[in-house]
């Protein structure tokens, strides 16, 4: 393997961090950003997994910054891709301007359209649904019948040959002249789209209370409630709202469950989990 180039970080300015990592920019390069995941999420072969996946989503004609290379930063590792000039992530907009909060739920409303009808190729990315049933008895923050009331859910979804994102929400999708680029692709795959729905209602609905999620999405409760109203209208049709809202539900506890395809929940987070599951369980799947 060919040897990393090494970053030293002291060159570079953080401009931006997220749920996974934080990205930087370096005056002197103006045309690449740095991304640096948190430690939990610093592995290489986790690097090279979202290193690929973007080199793939690139591919079927979605619009992504191109990523360029990988690097080493001290003793973990980074990706360097293209820098979109001028960009802002919808949660920036909307943070910059509230009254705005309405205009970029219909925008995501409609690039996720767009991204749910664009056709994954199956043997570049996985199913999410496959995804789902592989885990769902190694979630320890769920009772054997909770398990057994999300598998009869998960068994009735169709699957899709349309992508979805895996982290679908305001702040990974950035607008820059006009153009909007999809980030943090490293749970892309294929699949029925209330899947990534289901993730945006966790965050606007189920976890808008939480200090972290405002600030991580630059919104506070009322806004990100104010977010996921205008989107659900744009998307599903005011007439339908209240079945629309039933749905995501029940995919939020899917979101929260798929989560460990990802990282293992440390004790305290499986409890966390588990309070969290309780609730949507009783208000949705009752």
């Amino acid at each position: 393997m060919e040897e990393m180039k090494q970053i030293d970080l002291a060159a570079w300015t953080k401009v931006g961090e997220g749920g996974n990592g934080s990205t930087y920019e370096n005056p002197q390069e103006p045309d690449i950003i740095l991304k640096v995941n948190k430690p939990r999420m610093n592995k290489l072969p986790i690097i090279e997994h979202e290193y690929n996946v973007s080199k793939a989503v690139e591919s079927v004609g979605l619009l992504t910054p191109r990523m360029l290379e990988i690097v080493k930063v001290g003793d973990y590792y980074g990706t360097i891709s293209e820098r979109v000039k001028n960009k802002r992530s919808l949660s920036k907009i909307c943070h910059d301007d509230p009254s705005r909060i309405e205009e970029m739920a219909r925008v995501l409303s409609a690039e996720g359209k767009k991204l749910f009808s664009t056709p994954c190729p199956k043997d570049r990315f996985p199913s999410r649904k496959e995804q789902l049933l592989s885990v769902i008895d190694k979630v320890k923050f769920l009772s054997c019948k909770s398990r057994q009331m999300v598998r009869a859910f998960a068994a009735t979804i169709k699957e899709n040959e349309g992508c979805v994102h895996g982290d679908f929400q305001s702040g990974n999708l950035i607008a820059s002249d006009g153009k909007y680029y999809w980030i943090d692709l490293d749970r892309f795959a294929h699949g029925d789209p209330m899947f990534d729905i289901g993730h945006l209602f966790q965050i606007c609905k189920v976890y808008a209370p939480m200090k972290q999620v405002q600030e991580i999405f630059h919104m506070n409760e009322e806004q990100l409630h104010r977010f996921w109203d205008a989107f659900a209208d744009d998307y599903a049709g005011k007439d339908k709202r209240m079945e629309f809202d039933a749905l995501a539900g029940k995919y939020a506890l899917l979101d929260l469950v798929f989560r460990v395809n990802f990282s293992r929940p440390t004790f305290a987070e499986n409890l966390f989990f588990g309070i969290i599951a309780h609730r949507i369980i009783k208000q949705y799947y009752k």
